[in-house]
């Protein structure tokens, strides 16, 4: 018989933002893929003899092929295995997860998705404010700040992104926000619409700083990324 898969999702990094399930399905795995983002305390909660493997990828480093990581996912559940395939935040939101659940049907592997907190939630939450703003912000919506390249992506709705009502999460954008800043103001987006900056939230490298769209902008193209922590960037009517 083919094992099983967990896609299970690790939240922002603090452990106890874990679901239950999240955390029972740790604790039964004989073998664990996890992301780089899911490692540190979470993985210690992983049942003792487990196998862990990393398969995490990171912008502007080596990193293992999808086509890879959905080869190992499997070959390991090929062997009857109770499988993790642990994501950072929530697994759906900008996770490679539809490559690999194809790579599963294919095979004929079973596998669950166990839903988690994603980043945006958890940096309005750490920040004190809230996601969504009644009469001021109508909807929130998620987008990408690169493409397969690394660049910004060029097919963006630039109607839907200026949107003054609306809450834009911006995710891995901290390289190319500077060059969708621009693009927003041409746009019309007011300059000085409120931003914030959220770098390793619920973890011990949290820091969350409140800007305007236009001078976020300016501060990242003058400061180096930091070297580990991953960035979150919010715009629109927010609270500060």
């Amino acid at each position: 018989m083919a094992g099983f898969v967990s896609f299970v999702s690790s939240g922002p990094g603090d452990p106890e933002l874990l679901t239950v399930k999240a955390l029972n399905r740790l604790q039964a795995a004989d073998v664990v893929l996890y992301d780089d983002l899911s490692s540190g305390p979470i993985l210690a909660l992983v049942r003792e003899g487990a196998e862990l493997i990393a398969v995490g990828k990171r912008a502007g480093r080596p990193s293992p092929k999808q086509e890879y990581v959905s080869e190992l996912l499997v070959e390991h559940a090929k062997k009857a295995a109770k499988v993790v395939r642990l994501k950072s935040g929530d697994c759906g939101i900008y996770g490679r997860l539809e490559e690999e659940i194809i790579a599963l049907r294919e095979a004929g592997i079973a596998f669950e998705i166990i839903p988690g907190v994603t980043a945006a939630t958890a940096t309005t939450a750490a920040a004190g404010i809230p996601l969504t703003r009644r009469s001021t912000s109508r909807r929130v919506q998620y987008v990408t700040g690169h493409d397969l390249t690394g660049a910004l992506p060029e097919s963006l709705n630039w109607a839907a992104l200026t949107d003054g009502g609306a809450t834009t999460v911006v995710y891995m954008a901290r390289r190319t926000f500077p060059d969708l800043a621009t693009k927003l103001m041409a746009h019309g987006l007011a300059p000085e619409t409120p931003a914030l900056i959220a770098e390793g939230v619920s973890t011990d490298a949290e820091s969350i700083r409140h800007f305007t769209v236009a001078s976020l902008a300016k501060y990242l193209s003058e400061t180096p990324a930091p070297e580990r922590a991953p960035s979150l960037i919010i715009y629109g009517p927010l609270m500060t």
